[in-house]
This record gives structure tokens, C-alpha cells and sequence, in this order.
């Protein structure tokens, strides 16, 4: 069985199959300058007068950016911080426990796994980890899958279960914002095309040299649509025009993506294709007191990075 690395006791240096090869690296991960033209919308206007406003504000930093930052979300400071604090106490839990939900089998309601080997094209054909592990929760319908979920630390089915809920509601607003703007008829995102909801948290522990590791793959995001919630440190990357940019984080907001399966379906003409990768935060104290969802999602010995995303049914 493989060794998660919430279970490593300490790390002086980084292991060889972790270390990235030359032309695949970041270097020091920080919030790009640029990062800050990353619109970010006040959701509090959209139950206004300023609804018309809101709603050109998203597809225009769809269009423009391709992500965008959502303040006034609606779901509470108290209940993020909370999910978040039982993640962390849920990856500091003995390895034996933890062990219960390691599986390679997709279909389960809950897994938690450490990061695959990935082979770069490199004449020694290295075979390369990422710096995390990730837990990943299936969350619709939520009495479906409650059971498979972990019964510790205390309150994990009730407090991670309401903020499955509350993510739901949330992400099916941005969509119905989305599809109002665009003209299509309300509740054209429902059914299969949200039948699927995962929530991801990526758990990374401190880093000895985050310049040459990352904790998640560049990838094009799959889902409909996902909303991340960071820590307070840079390390979430989008790539355009030719170059990566730092998503810089902001407390208590949402870092919205819209996914290939949206793209595809009814969005705008330009097809944009964002490339997306996660650093890793270097050593140093533990998460601060805010917290960090993907459907698909990257701090120190707690998540950084916890992502909640709606796909179609597969």
C-alpha cells in the first residue's frame, strides 16, 4: 500500500520522484502582479437592482480571463472554517484509519489517495510524483454517499454535509446567472448536467524547496463548473497569452472555473483553453484561520486547496 504523505513524520529534503524535471517547473510560486486583473464580482449585487450588471461582469471575465473571484457568496465564513479545520484534523488522523479509504476504485463515495506517478517525455523516462494527497468526496445526492464518508473527526457528516449543500446552491447560481446572460431558459443546467458533485481537498505538507515540485499537474479543468477555495498563500495558476499568472487569494471568496463541458455546451464564441497547475506553499505554520473546494482541486499539514465542481452525469 502506498504511503500517503500526511503520514511522512518529517522531510528534510525531496525525495528524487518528486522532483520535477527542468523545463516543467515554476519556480518560486507567487501571485503574479497580472494575477490582480483577475475580476473579482460582489454576488451580493445579484439579488438587487444590480443583477443585470453582475451577470455582464461573469461573462464578460469568462470571455476575457476565463475564472473569476466571487465575493458576499452566501455561504458562511463560520461553516468554511469549520469544514476546514475537520479536514485538517482528518488528514493528521492515524495512518491505520486513514488507510480505510485508500482505493483505486472510482466509484466509491469516498477516496483518499496520494498524488500518481506521471512520465514527462525526458530521455530517462523518470516516473514523477506530485507534492499532495487528495481526498475526494462524492456529494450528490448526499444521503447517497454520507455513508462511505469518514465518521471521524467528530462532525464530519454534519458540518463537510451542509457545506456540500450550501456549495450546490451557490454554484447552481453562478449558473443560472450564467445561462439568464446567455439567453438560455432557467433550469437548463439542471439534471444530468449537474448530476455529479465532488469535493476535493489537496492536502500538502510543508515543503523543503517548493522550486522544484508542484502540487497538482497543469490540466484543462474538466467539470461544468468548480469553485476553489484557497489559503492565504499564492499557489493557484491559470495560463494565457502565453504565460502563467497567480491567483492571487483572497479571504473568504471563491475562485470560480468555468470547465471544458461548459465551454463545449453553451458558452461564448472564443473557445479559451486555460490551462491550470498548483504550486506548493513552502515551510512554514499552518494553514491561517480562514480555510481552503474542486471538483477536480492545492498547505502546510492541512488542505490548501479544497475544490467543488458540478460535471454530467457519466
Amino acid at each position: 500500500m502506498e504511503v500517503l504523505m500526511s503520514n511522512w513524520s518529517s522531510v528534510q529534503s525531496i525525495p528524487e520522484n518528486y522532483v520535477l524535471p527542468p523545463h516543467k517547473r515554476t519556480g518560486k510560486v507567487t501571485a503574479n502582479s497580472t494575477g490582480k486583473e483577475i475580476p473579482v464580482i460582489d454576488f451580493e449585487k445579484a439579488d438587487c437592482h444590480d443583477r443585470d450588471e453582475t451577470i455582464r461582469q461573469i461573462l464578460k471575465a469568462c470571455q476575457e480571463i476565463g475564472l473569476f473571484q466571487v465575493v458576499n457568496h452566501g455561504v458562511s465564513k463560520e461553516l468554511v472554517d469549520d469544514t476546514m479545520k475537520l479536514f485538517k484534523e482528518f488528514f493528521s488522523l492515524p495512518a491505520e484509519y486513514k488507510a480505510n479509504f485508500i482505493s483505486k476504485a472510482k466509484d466509491r463515495g469516498c477516496v483518499l489517495y496520494t498524488s500518481s506517478f506521471v512520465k514527462y517525455d525526458d530521455p530517462n523516462k523518470k516516473e514523477i510524483r506530485y507534492w499532495r494527497d487528495c481526498l475526494v468526496n462524492k456529494c450528490y445526492p448526499l444521503e447517497d454517499h454520507l455513508p462511505f464518508w469518514p465518521k471521524t473527526p467528530t462532525g464530519y457528516h454534519e458540518v463537510v454535509g451542509t457545506y456540500s449543500v450550501e456549495m450546490r446552491k451557490f454554484l447552481m447560481k453562478v449558473l443560472d446567472l450564467i445561462s439568464e446572460g446567455l439567453g438560455i431558459e432557467a433550469g437548463y443546467f439542471e439534471g444530468d448536467l449537474t448530476r455529479e458533485q465532488l469535493l476535493s481537498v489537496n492536502h500538502h505538507i510543508p515543503c523543503p524547496d517548493p522550486s522544484v515540485t508542484l502540487g497538482h499537474p497543469e490540466h484543462r479543468d474538466p467539470n461544468l463548473i468548480t469553485a476553489i477555495h484557497q489559503c492565504d498563500v499564492p499557489g493557484l495558476q491559470f495560463f494565457k497569452d502565453g504565460q502563467w499568472i497567480g491567483v492571487e487569494p483572497l479571504p473568504h471568496a471563491f475562485v470560480i472555473i468555468p470547465g471544458v463541458q461548459l465551454r463545449k455546451s453553451e458558452m461564448n464564441n472564443e473557445r479559451l483553453e486555460l490551462l491550470f497547475k498548483l504550486g506548493i506553499r513552502p515551510q512554514g505554520d499552518d494553514l491561517p484561520k480562514g480555510t481552503n473546494v474542486t471538483s477536480w482541486g492545492e498547505a502546510a499539514t492541512n488542505p490548501s486547496g479544497v475544490e467543488i465542481g458540478l460535471r454530467r452525469s457519466s
